[in-house]
C-alpha cells in the first residue's frame, strides 16, 4: 500500500451530525481520560508470501496487534491457513481497488464484465488512485468491495474491520459513501479517523511544507491552509458512532514516507535502530485517544525485488515492531495496545452513550 492521504482528498457529503465531541473516542469506549490507545496495524496480508511472513512475525513476535487482507491477491489462501491456526488474530479487509506493481498484478473479484470501470487494458485493477477516480463508477466500487467481503466470508474469514488500500475509497465522495454504508450495514468497523486528528494534521502540514520547498515556493512563516475535508472529519465520526461503529481519534500513517539514507546498503541492525528511533519519536508525539498506526511489515526474500523496490523499507517496519526497545518504550510510557475486535466489543457495551 502506498501513502494513504485521506484528508488531502475531498470528503464532501454532509452527515447531519451536530454533536460536539467533549471526550475522545477512547474515553467513550471506556478507557480512562488521558489514555493513549494504539492499534498497531500491518497492511497487505495476502499480497505475497513475504508479506504474509512479515505480518505473522510482527503479530506473533512483535508488538503489532492487527492486520488486514488484500482479498484479490494470490497469497490469501496461504494467510487463511495462518488465521485457521490462530483464530484470535485481529484481521480485517484491506479493500483493494488498485493493482500498483508493474510485474505482479491482480484483477477484480467481481469480474471485468461486472466492473469494467475498475479494470485496465490487462483486465487488472488500475495501478493508480487517479485512474480509478476518473474511470470507475460508485456502483462498480460497491460491487467490488462487496465481492471481496463475500469471498472472505465464503472462506470462513469474518473480518474485524474494513480499511482501504492506497486510500482509494477516500478519493471521491461517492466511493466513500459506499465504504461507510457497507460497514454500517454489516456492522463491521471501518477505519476512519473522526476525532481531533492532531497528529495527522501536523504530519499533513509538514508534508505540504516539504512539497512547497521541493517546488521552490515555500517562504518562512507563510500560511499553510488546511485541507477542507478536515472540517468534515468530526461530523463523519459522529455519524459512524451514532450508527453503532467505533471511531478513531487519530491516524499515524507516516512510515511509508520515511526514507532512510542508503537503506539498501545498511545492515539489519542499522535499519532496526533507525526505524525504531523514528517510531519512538513519532508515537511519543501522539495525543490521548484511539490511534491506528499503519505499517507494512515484510520479510523480503531475494524475489521480492521483482514485485517492489520497497522491500528494505517494509523490512524496517518489521524490524522495529520486533525490537525490544520499542516494546519497552510503549510499556514505560503507558500506551495501551488494542485490536479492532476489542474496540468493537467496547462499542457494543457503550450502547447509545454519547
Amino acid at each position: 500500500m502506498k501513502k494513504l492521504t485521506i484528508f488531502s482528498l475531498f470528503i464532501g457529503f454532509a452527515c447531519g451530525a451536530s454533536a460536539q465531541q467533549t471526550k475522545t473516542f477512547a474515553e467513550r469506549l471506556g478507557w480512562p481520560k488521558g489514555a493513549r490507545v494504539l492499534i498497531l496495524h500491518v497492511d497487505d496480508a495476502g499480497m505475497s508470501h513475504d508479506s504474509n511472513e512479515g505480518v505473522e512475525t510482527a503479530l506473533s513476535k512483535g508488538v503489532s496487534t492487527s492486520t488486514s487482507v488484500m482479498m484479490p491477491c494470490a497469497w490469501v489462501s496461504d494467510f487463511k491457513k495462518y488465521l485457521d491456526k490462530n483464530p484470535n488474530t485481529d484481521a480485517g479487509l484491506h479493500l483493494t481497488l488498485t493493482s500498483e506493481w508493474e510485474n505482479y498484478r491482480w484483477g477484480p473479484l467481481a469480474g471485468k464484465t461486472e466492473v469494467p470501470g475498475l479494470t485496465d487494458k490487462q483486465g487488472c485493477l488500475y495501478p493508480s488512485v487517479e485512474a480509478v477516480y476518473f474511470a470507475a463508477k460508485a456502483d462498480e466500487v460497491d460491487k467490488e468491495i462487496r465481492a471481496q467481503l463475500d469471498r472472505a466470508l465464503t472462506m470462513g474469514f469474518k473480518p474485524t474491520h474494513l480499511d482501504s488500500h492506497m486510500g482509494t475509497l477516500f478519493a471521491k465522495e461517492s466511493f466513500m459513501e459506499k465504504y461507510l454504508k457497507l460497514g454500517i450495514e454489516k456492522q463491521i468497523p471501518v477505519m476512519f479517523p473522526g476525532g481531533d486528528d492532531i497528529f495527522y494534521r501536523s504530519e499533513a502540514k509538514a508534508a505540504a511544507i516539504a512539497e512547497l520547498k521541493k517546488q521552490g515556493k515555500y517562504q518562512a512563516g507563510m500560511a499553510i491552509p488546511e485541507a477542507a475535508a478536515l472540517g468534515k472529519a468530526k461530523e463523519i465520526g459522529e455519524m459512524l458512532w451514532k450508527n453503532g461503529l467505533p471511531v478513531l481519534d487519530d491516524l499515524h500513517n507516516s512510515s511509508y514516507d520515511w526514507n532512510m539514507p542508503g537503506i539498501n546498503k545498511k545492515t539489519d541492525a542499522e535499519i532496526q535502530k533507525w526505524y525504531t528511533d523514528h517510531y519512538i519519536e513519532s508515537i511519543g508525539r501522539l495525543s490521548p485517544g484511539l490511534t491506528m498506526v499503519i505499517m507494512h511489515c515484510t520479510n523480503p526474500s531475494p524475489a521480492f525485488k521483482y514485485i517492489s523496490d520497497t522491500g528494505q523499507k517494509r523490512k524496517g517496519d518489521l524490524l522495529a515492531m520486533t525490537d525490544p526497545r520499542l516494546r519497552k518504550f510503549l510499556r514505560d510510557k503507558g500506551f495501551i495496545l488494542t485490536t479492532w475486535r476489542e474496540v468493537m466489543e467496547r462499542r457494543l457495551k457503550a450502547g447509545n452513550a454519547e
